[in-house]
């Protein structure tokens, strides 16, 4: 079934653009159409909202967290789509929420846009866009986290709404077209890698791998699953990929084929005839490439850095590719700066549409800033560890006093 609202006769209040209606579809094959158009090169828009990688999440992630597809789609006089926002509706305080699809699972977030359309887009027309949400009625808030303020030679049309620092920048690696590959990574690091690479060199049949069948990428997933609940238990963090819905996600997202040939996840490895040994998996467009998720082995092999050698033959093969920039996901973890030098502003922004949204897009700001605070301030940051540690031995003392009473 479909939900849509149409909101017509408003092309006078937005000239620039042409926007003739905005229509709101809860239903992903309705809106799949419009989608593919606006994915087609000559558009607009970030490998982490691709139709298959989202209809992947919401299939096996969103509907299990009884979040319900609202998907913004804005179109021209002659029915032709300029723009589309792929949100889900959820419910949070107090208030109908729409965030971006995908939730911590896409580094960065932004519509699919015409590009001319998002080249010229402006507060008028994001006025529109809004007025039409409000007609519509089925959302109190709009809580559009973790975008970009450019993407390509882009400039996000959205940042023309009131926004906020995200809680983390995404560190990133430009690659200059042409660039020599120690400007990319100097020679000093490149002689300690391949000085390490030498022990791994020596195991039979070492080498280096993009998964491009099914059935290698059936079994890099199957060795993911096992290892990443490990790695993530040795430093005490919580196994994302326990949660109902995930794995089956991310299998699906990783074996569903673009119409480039690609995958909507691509897996780069390091193995030998024994084992895998590190794998690093993530989204590309043909200019970027942004990181999901990666893990290493559990053998003496982690010994030399195995992590740190596929990174370094990742960004090779992309720089080699062409591609313009690098990342690694949001947040500052001290392999990622190893690489990633530059900082990419992120930004949020929470617009109540109704009077009952208005407190509760005060609150999830409030509550980014905050976190943002903490972040940014190492004092607040180390109070922040020591508090989740805390709690977190308290919870495993708790369980071990529940499971001797039984």
């Amino acid at each position: 079934m479909t939900m849509a609202a149409v909101i017509e006769n408003r092309t006078a209040q937005s000239p620039l653009s042409g926007l003739a209606q905005v229509e709101i579809v809860s239903d992903l094959a309705a809106a799949e159409p419009a989608w593919r158009i606006l994915e087609a090169p000559d558009h607009i828009s970030t490998p982490y909202q691709r139709f298959d990688l989202l209809a992947a999440w919401q299939h096996e992630v969103g509907a299990r967290e009884q979040a319900t597809p609202f998907i913004v789609i804005a179109r021209d006089a002659k029915q032709q789509p300029l723009l589309l926002l792929p949100l889900a509706l959820t419910h949070a305080f107090g208030a109908r929420v729409a965030s971006f699809m995908g939730g911590k699972h896409t580094t960065v977030n932004m519509p699919l846009m015409h590009r001319a359309f998002a080249a010229r887009a402006s507060v008028g027309d994001l006025e529109f866009l809004l007025a039409g949400l409000r007609d519509h009625g089925g959302v109190d808030v709009l809580a559009l986290t973790q975008q970009p303020l450019r993407w390509s030679t882009i400039a996000n049309p959205l940042a023309q709404w009131p926004r906020q620092p995200s809680v983390n920048d995404c560190p990133v690696l430009l690659m200059p077209p042409g660039a020599a590959s120690t400007a990319l990574l100097s020679n000093s690091f490149r002689k300690r890698l391949k000085s390490k690479e030498k022990k791994l060199q020596a195991l039979p049949g070492y080498r280096y791998m993009i998964a491009s069948s099914d059935a290698e990428i059936a079994e890099l997933l199957d060795w993911f699953f096992r290892i990443k609940p490990i790695r993530m238990a040795e430093q005490k963090l919580p196994n994302v990929f326990a949660e109902p819905g995930i794995e089956a996600f991310v299998r699906a997202a990783c074996l569903a084929k673009l119409s480039c040939g690609h995958r909507a996840i691509e897996i780069h490895a390091l193995r030998c005839d024994d084992e895998i040994i590190a794998l690093f998996a993530g989204v590309a467009d043909g200019e970027r490439f942004s990181m999901m998720f990666n893990t290493y082995t559990l053998s003496e092999n982690a010994r030399w850095s195995p992590g740190l050698i596929l990174m370094r033959s990742i960004i090779d093969h992309y720089a080699q590719s062409g591609f313009r920039a690098l990342d690694l996901g949001i947040g500052s973890d001290d392999y990622k700066r190893m690489f990633c030098k530059d900082d990419e502003p992120i930004f949020d922004s929470y617009l109540s549409l109704t009077a009952r949204g208005l407190v509760a897009a005060r609150t999830m700001a409030a509550l980014g800033r905050a976190k943002h605070a903490v972040k940014h301030s190492p004092a607040l940051f180390r109070l922040a560890q020591r508090v989740r540690g805390a709690l977190q031995s308290g919870g495993s003392a708790a369980r071990a006093e529940e499971r001797a009473d039984d």
